[in-house]
């Protein structure tokens, strides 16, 4: 209590005494008797400023300022002395005492010591706030050049894929129009089907990047899990028929109900299924591929399981594979998408984790809890 000071002396006539100045002063004073009385108030007040003599029975001035100490270093304790006793005065000033006067007692120096006592409160509160302030200013100085180390790498990969897509687009329409002036008919379904995959591509950009640049709440909704499964798989079956990729379902029956943010998890699977897709598609090595996707109960959690047999990947992309911007696709991704989908994941309170062998197989499992 910063308005409180708490008197100590074993004689009432000198605590009467210097009790009416201080209130004058506008303080608030406890008083005590000795110095075990004097502990025991000031663990229950805790006065910012401690009055003592230093000469009482029992426990002495010197040995209740060396107990406050301990308790509260930033306590201002100013002892009172008699004349002549200066070598206890030194003694209580090495146990940071903060001033002491002496007897007879004189009201200017009396409350000269206080004033002492009290600027140096406030000296430390304005220290702890600069302080304070300080480290706040660090942190978000520090926050702003994450963020736009963030940007920065950002917009550096979104540039790069930007211009893998723009070539991409350019080849596909340059196919169109040869095939227009040439009048062939395959040359413009291939050239079709280009600047098909590449806006689809540039889609995906757009919401990955609209995902990043914005935090969302979730809405959670009471959710039939094969129905919310089969809804995910329905929308990229033909693209997998398309790649002519083998894709298995594996739906335990009767799995249930889950809540969870239905459009956002959505999402998040639709990202890690298309990744199986573009490692399959990438694995030249073998003549037939497959993904398999599973879904099953393990007591109040529900466990997604994708596999593919596609390209893989070696140790040290498995470690940054959920890093924002690390993508081993080149221009043809953003490093966002699994990001994007771990983050969604993790708001559901679930977890995510991959194993993979390069050039064999690479395998996802989701845990979704119940919320």
């Amino acid at each position: 209590m910063e308005n409180t000071i708490l008197l100590v002396d074993d004689e009432s006539d000198i605590r009467e005494v210097l009790s009416l100045p201080l209130c004058d002063l506008g303080y608030q004073v406890s008083e005590a008797e000795t110095g075990d009385q004097a502990l025991e108030i000031f663990r229950e007040l805790q006065p910012a400023i401690v009055l003592t003599d230093i000469k009482m029975p029992g426990m002495d001035g010197i040995e209740l300022l060396q107990k406050i100490k301990h308790e509260n270093p930033e306590t201002e304790v100013i002892m009172i002395t008699g004349h002549g006793d200066m070598e206890l005065a030194v003694r209580s000033l090495k146990s940071d005492a903060t001033d002491f006067i002496t007897k007879p007692i004189n009201v200017d120096a009396l409350e000269i010591a206080v004033q002492r006592a009290k600027d140096k409160i406030i000296t430390r509160e304005k220290l702890q706030e600069y302080t304070e302030n300080l480290e706040k200013l660090i942190h978000e100085k520090s926050e702003l050049q994450s963020h736009l180390a963030s940007l920065g790498l950002m917009i550096a990969s979104i540039s790069h894929g930007i211009k893998g897509l723009l070539t991409g687009l350019d080849g596909g329409m340059y196919l169109l129009k040869s095939g227009f002036a040439k009048e062939n008919q395959n040359q413009v379904q291939e050239g079709w089907e280009i600047v098909q995959l590449t806006v689809e591509r540039i889609r995906k950009m757009i919401m990955d990047i609209l995902f990043y640049s914005k935090e969302r709440n979730l809405k959670l909704e009471r959710t039939d899990i094969l129905d919310f499964v089969e809804e995910v798989t329905k929308e990229l079956e033909q693209k997998i028929q398309c790649q002519k990729i083998e894709f298995i379902k594996d739906f335990e029956p009767g799995v249930g109900e889950i809540e969870i943010d239905r459009t956002y998890l959505h999402s998040a699977l639709i990202n890690i299924i298309e990744n199986a897709i573009d490692a399959c598609s990438a694995d030249k090595a073998k003549k037939g591929h497959r993904i398999l996707f599973s879904v099953k109960r393990l007591k109040e959690k529900i466990i997604f399981e994708l596999s593919d047999n596609g390209i893989g990947m070696p140790a040290d992309a498995q470690k940054g594979l959920f890093t924002p911007f690390f993508s081993t696709k080149g221009s043809k991704g953003t490093g966002l998408g699994l990001f994007i989908a771990k983050t969604i994941i993790e708001q559901h309170g679930g977890e995510i984790s991959v194993k993979s062998n390069l050039g064999q197989n690479t395998s996802f499992r989701i845990v979704i809890p119940e919320i």
